[in-house]
């Protein structure tokens, strides 16, 4: 053992890594090496925070290219699909051929850093959804900056949780988001105990954007390895609209959980940016006795494999039994 003293927090509040070169992990499927060796967006700065026209003209943009992703990848599934209007805002409802509990119902926001993934992109995900966890689905197209700041978004998930409580007993509704969806479905539940609305069967946090603080260690650890996310400090900043970004309806993980929560279903990957969000509301729940699981992914970036690989049908599979074992202790 050295004899060389350890630095301490107060000498060193950073460490020094080398450049070097990450490989794909040899181990993983052929799908997910292949998405490992891709990069989604190049990392472009963003517009000043009152221009609202240029943040228009570039979520307009990366919605266009979004769009045949997303259709591509749903263009599988099989499924019925209505839109209903509530306050003002597009629900689309897509009930697949196959599903696994004709009474449960998916309470769905889609991800998109809190300002893409509206619109067409909504629909498209919603069928992405609904094949993945074979069950009907309300995909809530909730308005979004640069128009509509917070609290707009999440005003449109609970009126959308409302109108679907009219509907169906709770504890038949899983609530479920990826990414900025997974932000509403987080903030949404903390909302409706507040208010006194009963709580869903269970809540699902895929890959989640949990911290609009950014305060996690793998928005430094990951940063650069993440082949699909950069840190998005300037989109929260305009989301937030002057309000604290700490504030638990803003930032999930600040919550108080003692008071109540459903059993919540938590994803993440070891290369994610977000990893720090998932594990962090991990132990929050767990703390406060929560039931819970956390589903990290191997090699995974932001958002998993995109769909495509084994390892994402697992994950599907896990995520299915953990709603059916939610439900199945309400009955």
């Amino acid at each position: 053992m050295s004899d060389t003293p350890l630095p301490s927090t107060s000498d060193s509040a950073h460490i020094v890594v080398p450049s070097r070169e990450i490989p794909v992990p040899a181990h993983l499927s052929a799908e997910a090496q292949t998405v490992l060796s891709m990069s989604l967006f190049e990392s472009t700065p963003y517009p000043a925070l009152d221009d609202h026209a240029a943040w228009t003209e570039m979520i307009t943009a990366r919605d266009a290219m979004l769009l045949p992703m997303f259709e591509a990848m749903g263009s599988g599934v099989v499924a019925e699909v209505d839109e209903i209007d509530i306050d003002g805002v597009a629900v689309h409802v897509i009930t697949p051929e196959e599903t696994e509990n004709d009474e449960q119902v998916v309470l769905d926001f889609h991800g998109g850093a809190l300002i893409l993934g509206g619109g067409a992109c909504s629909r498209a995900s919603g069928m992405i959804r609904a094949g993945a966890l074979r069950s009907r689905i309300w995909s809530v197209d909730y308005r979004m900056p640069p128009d509509h700041p917070y609290p707009t978004p999440l005003d449109d998930c609970v009126a959308a949780y409302r109108s679907l409580l009219e509907q169906c007993r709770p504890e038949d509704i899983v609530v479920s988001g990826g990414s900025a969806g997974a932000n509403l479905a987080g903030a949404l539940v903390l909302r409706a105990r507040d208010e006194g609305l009963p709580l869903p069967g269970s809540l699902v946090l895929m890959t989640p954007e949990l911290d609009l603080t950014e305060s996690g260690d793998t928005f430094h650890t990951n940063l650069g390895i993440d082949a699909f996310l950069t840190p998005l400090m300037p989109v929260n900043l305009l989301y937030a609209d002057g309000h604290d970004l700490s504030h638990p309806y803003l930032s999930p993980l600040f919550g108080d959980f003692e008071k109540g929560f459903p059993p919540t279903f938590l994803s993440s990957g070891t290369r994610d940016l977000f990893l720090s969000n998932a594990v962090r509301m991990h132990q929050a729940l767990r703390a406060a006795e929560v039931h819970t699981e956390l589903h990290i992914l191997e090699g995974a970036p932001h958002g998993g494999f995109m769909g495509s690989a084994p390892e994402d049908r697992e994950l599907n599979r896990q995520t299915r039994r953990f709603i059916s074992e939610a439900a199945s202790t309400k009955r």
